[in-house]
């Protein structure tokens, strides 16, 4: 691993909830602007963690705290491989893992609420993991390796080969940031008949580990946004952090005019648009490849 790779691991690791919690509050205030609001504070995010953790732990299941750092570890661990450059099949892998762990915290407290926030949990990870598997696929074809590292620095943006697989994965991305119309198992925003559904009796110290975890997650998925752009040349640079920005304003508005979708719609919509965007470009992908 060479040492812009490990000042990238340190850096994610360090700094990954500082950004995801300042876009989660720059999110909160376009939201709220979008909805001729004012909004809270730029840094409320933070106000709110620190304020969970400073609350009395009411216990639940004592369970619940193993499966939750569980999967805040793997998720960290999901985002730390990826920022070393190394193969982005098992990044997915670690990442896939660390949702089932984070669907027994949800399982664990035997609460009606709680456990079909979980369900639904498990039916938005059927939901997205074609779409996240083609994505891998779709980098080895395009560049010959699953490395982050050699896909990041190749001649030409990925992109130019694989726009249906990027399309199939920003689509996806709706539901693995849990944003209406997909926020099946759980809500940011109290307007769902499962209240907040799979962090329904996540309370104190565990709901903020479920946050920062969050935060974690979202600054990898908008990495792999950004290796779709990214290559060789550092005036690539430019375009990652636009086409990020963009990614992300996007699903703020997705969030903001959508109403919020049943189950089967949601795989319909999902598995029918990485079918058809990533499918398409995967046969051609083989037949020029």
């Amino acid at each position: 691993m060479s040492m812009t790779e490990i000042i990238l691991v340190v850096c994610y690791i360090l700094f990954a909830p500082l950004l995801g919690g300042l876009l989660d509050g720059i999110d909160r205030k376009i939201s709220a602007r979008m909805q001729r609001r004012v909004g809270p504070p730029l840094l409320q995010p933070f106000y709110d963690v620190v304020k969970l953790f400073s609350k009395q732990v009411i216990i639940v299941s004592r369970s619940q705290i193993f499966f939750l750092l569980s999967y805040f570890v793997l998720i960290v661990l999901t985002g730390a491989m990826f920022f070393a450059g190394t193969d982005i099949l098992l990044c997915f892998f670690v990442m896939s893992t660390g949702a089932t762990f984070l669907y027994f915290a949800g399982m664990v407290t035997s609460t009606p609420y709680s456990t079909m926030g979980a369900n639904r949990e498990l039916l938005q990870m059927l939901a997205y993991e074609p779409a996240v598997l083609l994505t891998c696929v779709g980098f080895y074809l395009a560049e010959g390796t699953f490395n982050v590292s050699e896909i990041a620095t190749s001649k030409y943006s990925a992109i130019l080969y694989l726009p249906g697989f990027f399309i199939a994965f920003v689509f996806i991305l709706t539901i693995k940031m849990r944003k209406s119309p997909f926020d099946l198992s759980t809500s940011h925003h109290m307007h769902q008949e499962l209240v907040k559904g799979l962090t329904t009796e996540m309370g104190a110290r565990n709901l903020a580990i479920f946050q920062v975890t969050e935060w974690y997650e979202n600054v990898f998925l908008l990495g792999v946004v950004g290796l779709y752009i990214v290559n060789a040349s550092y005036y690539s640079l430019i375009a990652v952090v636009l086409v990020v920005l963009f990614t992300f304003f996007l699903e703020i508005l997705i969030d903001n005019t959508s109403a919020r979708v049943k189950w089967d719609t949601m795989l319909k919509l999902s598995w029918g648009v990485t079918i058809f965007t990533a499918g398409i470009n995967l046969i051609i992908l083989m037949i020029i490849k």
